[in-house]
């Protein structure tokens, strides 16, 4: 059965999977890895068959076709009222035009009229700003989306791919202005891109938006399909592309790898569903977002939320894949803080169970703890 929980602190009831399409079209920067329509369309109906009820697009994605494909497809399965639609801008639609590209309220307004028109509807459940521009006042952009909101054109708006203090400014402006709230943060968290452990989590639990985690299974670098071999890396995939942008493999990452395969042998599972199941049950995880070449890969990530990682197989991946923040996060952890900050006194925030899950749903509240119900973000 699947299960559904609040977005941040919204009313927005979403999967625990989201699916990523990205590679819907074959146009554009992502050309190298996309679909046609007719390929697509069997990936996304089996999203729709396994539960699923979020999606993620970009204006940016094969240069539009991923929206046009999108509309498409929603259209003729007749699903958009029980969707939760998302879409992204900030990225250049024309780098002849200044104005075509970034935050600035000219370009967004634009872009949302552009990808309304693409995906044949006349709202967005869900609005991101693609990633920070660096130049736009934080405080144009909230005004905007909070037009956007009250427009009737987005339901809700969310920030990708920005820096901490940019989404709390963000958060903080917004709540102190009485205008429409950040719910959601977008950002690449996996195995080996733990980075955003030093300040979002925290950042997005106290602030009330929820985490959409992209690339769970590091672009594929926790598939198992890739290995090491006399003559390099091996498999068939993104990385071992010449006209993908792929990335380095480093001694730390085959470290992960190697703990993510005995693992996954242990559970009987396959690695991608452990790295999967891993980044859904982190703290402040809303939904994990997946991409898939295929209905079969849909149908086995969602498989992923089916088990429960026991404590000392999750405690190997812990350790494999730790990252190593440095000074001061290293002053904000539970081993230094009792060592220095509060010795010996056994100092918490709150007890056990003194906010437990509200769960509306079969089953007990007891069940919401784990993955096959997932747990509030």
């Amino acid at each position: 059965m699947n299960h559904y929980y609040l977005l941040g602190r919204s009313g927005l009831r979403v999967s625990r999977l989201a699916l990523g399409t990205m590679n819907f079209g074959v146009d554009g920067f992502h050309a190298a890895y996309g679909k046609t329509e007719e390929e697509a369309e069997p990936i996304f109906r089996k999203y729709l068959e396994a539960g699923g009820n979020l999606i993620d697009t970009a204006d940016f994605y094969t240069a539009g076709e991923s929206e046009r494909i999108l509309g498409r497809l929603i259209d003729r399965a007749g699903v958009r009222d029980r969707l939760v639609l998302t879409s992204k801008a900030t990225n250049t639609v024309d780098p002849a035009d200044p104005n075509a590209s970034g935050n600035g309220r000219k370009h967004i307004m634009r872009a949302v009229e552009a990808s309304l028109s693409r995906l044949g509807t006349d709202y967005l459940d869900l609005y991101l700003l693609h990633t920070w521009d660096r130049i736009t006042p934080v405080e144009e952009v909230v005004h905007t989306l909070d037009d956007l909101v009250r427009s009737g054109k987005i339901r809700y708006a969310g920030l990708s791919d920005v820096p901490a203090w940019y989404a709390a400014r963000a958060q903080s402006y917004a709540e102190a202005h009485g205008l429409a709230p950040i719910i959601n943060l977008q950002l690449p968290y996996s195995l080996v891109t733990r980075g955003i452990e030093a300040e979002f989590v925290a950042m997005a639990q106290t602030l009330g938006m929820g985490l959409t985690a992209w690339s769970p299974i590091g672009g594929g670098l926790l598939s198992g399909k890739y290995r090491r071999t006399s003559e390099g890396l091996s498999g068939t995939g993104r990385l071992t592309n010449p006209d993908a942008a792929g990335r380095e493999i480093s001694p730390d990452d085959w470290k992960v790898i190697d703990a993510l395969e005995s693992v996954a042998a242990d559970l009987g599972r396959s690695m991608a569903q452990v790295a999967i199941n891993w980044v859904a049950t982190q703290p402040a995880v809303g939904s994990v977002i997946i991409g898939a070449s295929s209905a079969e890969q849909v149908g086995s990530n969602f498989e992923a939320l089916d088990f429960e990682i026991p404590a000392d197989a999750r405690r190997r991946l812990d350790e494999a894949s730790a990252p190593n923040l440095g000074l001061p996060y290293g002053m904000f952890t539970p081993q230094y803080q009792s060592w220095v900050v509060s010795p010996g006194l056994g100092i918490g925030d709150k007890p056990a169970g003194y906010a437990p899950p509200v769960f509306n749903g079969a089953g007990d509240a007891g069940q919401a703890a784990g993955v096959g119900t997932g747990s509030p973000s």
